[in-house]
């Protein structure tokens, strides 16, 4: 009889750890959802803004020349860094290299380096990966003696 109990307390105790467990494991990956979301929509919104900002005229080259920059680093190379690459041809200002994580793994059409690499010195670092921009701007303080300004703030501040 004794026997009997204990494998039911442990059937029992065995079943409510483990519908802890898949709990836990649920919660983690509803916020490693949350956050990838609100990453996707902090994205669509400055997009919005890059979008509002072309319907009224205006550019971020007219920025980025008012402010003396002439060579830039753009960290993020995505669709964002991508399409800011775009924007910049055929304009006074070049974006003489990206900079990003994967920085093996991504064809652009400048050079792509990567945090370890020895970063040449450039007018501005302008970061596409905004939701991390406070990471980013404190990494590269260390590396680079120039600003570094989030595309965000340059789209709102336009």
């Amino acid at each position: 009889m004794k026997k009997g109990v204990i494998l039911a307390v442990s059937a029992i105790g065995g079943t409510i750890v483990g519908a802890l467990g898949i709990n836990i494991m649920k919660e983690k990956q509803v916020k490693e959802w949350e956050k990838i979301s609100n990453k996707h929509l902090a994205l669509f919104q400055m997009m919005n803004q890059w979008v509002r900002v072309k319907q009224e005229g205006k550019n971020l080259v007219s920025y980025l020349e008012e402010k003396g920059y002439k060579k830039i680093a753009i960290y993020g190379m995505s669709y964002i860094g991508e399409t800011f690459i775009e924007e910049l041809k055929g304009t006074n200002v070049e974006a003489v290299y990206g900079i990003d994580k994967n920085a093996n793994n991504i064809y652009a059409d400048i050079d792509v380096l990567s945090m370890e690499d020895s970063l040449p010195e450039t007018d501005a670092v302008v970061v596409t990966a905004i939701t991390f921009f406070d990471e980013i701007e404190k990494e590269l303080s260390g590396k680079l003696d120039c600003p570094i300004i989030s595309l965000e703030d340059i789209l709102y501040g336009i």
